[in-house]
């Protein structure tokens, strides 16, 4: 898909961050039986909008796991990896996002 439209950059980035917001919708935001949405878009020139939408309630954040601890990291990987990220509210749940610069 990135290559459709021309981006070629920050692509194992986006792919990271894509991998563990979903991980993160299916385990903890996406209800028995209820589904998840992934979002790819370009809202701005130079800006790459990953948004992840799940019914779920709750608010993720950013934890700093035991070095012990098997998981845990996904948002703390987003947290580095990504320019930004946020969370918003939706109805029903939430939609966790988060934006790479591109230099195109």
């Amino acid at each position: 898909m990135l290559e459709g439209w021309g981006i070629t950059e920050r692509e194992e980035e986006v792919r990271l961050c894509v991998s563990e917001l979903a991980t993160n919708a299916v385990r903890h935001g996406a209800p028995p039986g209820r589904g998840f949405r992934v979002r790819l878009e370009v809202p701005e020139r130079g800006v790459l909008r990953v948004e992840v939408h799940d019914s779920g309630a709750g608010r993720p954040w950013v934890r700093r796991p035991a070095p012990d601890e098997e998981g845990g990291r996904g948002l703390l990987l987003v947290d580095a990896l990504a320019d930004v990220w946020g969370v918003r509210e939706r109805g029903p749940g939430k939609a966790v996002w988060c934006e790479f610069g591109l230099k195109r």
